[in-house]
């Protein structure tokens, strides 16, 4: 499955409580966190989270008083198992097409796990990789091995 879904970032000041604040407003407002990845620098730090109501969640996040910006990004199913989230970049290279940044959720019930992904054209992307999952099982394609080495003997 792949569907384009808002992501909110915002952008928080490093110090304790701050992350705390912003999870119970939105449990008092039942908004869930489906998805978030968090990073940071020595000032500051960037939240990056999907939620199950974004028009909920559009005027809890505002009252907070922080910066915060919404992207359309990717979110794709893909089978919990090694190389799923290769295959899927790669395919998107093949195509050329960019990814800016990526995260995974952990895996769920029936082995699944979504990866939240930023290119720049979310419906080539998803044509890329519905014509290419069609035509192979769970999104699995061909991995380029590198040449073997044959050791020179003197």
């Amino acid at each position: 499955m792949m569907e384009k879904i808002t992501q909110f970032s915002i952008f928080l000041v490093n110090k304790p409580g701050v992350l705390s604040q912003i999870y119970r407003e939105l449990a008092k407002a039942k908004v869930n966190v489906t998805g978030i990845t968090m990073m940071d620098s020595v000032e500051h730090g960037v939240l990056r989270l999907m939620v199950n109501d974004p028009a909920a969640a559009r005027p809890v996040l505002a009252k907070l008083n922080v910066p915060i910006t919404e992207t359309d990004v990717l979110a794709v199913t893909l089978a919990n198992r090694p190389g799923a989230a290769a295959d899927m970049c790669e395919r998107l290279a093949d195509a050329h097409i960019h990814i800016g940044y990526m995260y995974c959720t952990t895996g769920t019930r029936g082995g699944k796990t979504t990866a939240v992904v930023k290119v720049p054209d979310i419906k080539k992307a998803i044509k890329v990789l519905e014509k290419q999952k069609s035509t192979r099982r769970d999104m699995k394609v061909k991995l380029r091995r590198p040449a073997r080495r044959t050791a020179k003997r003197a």
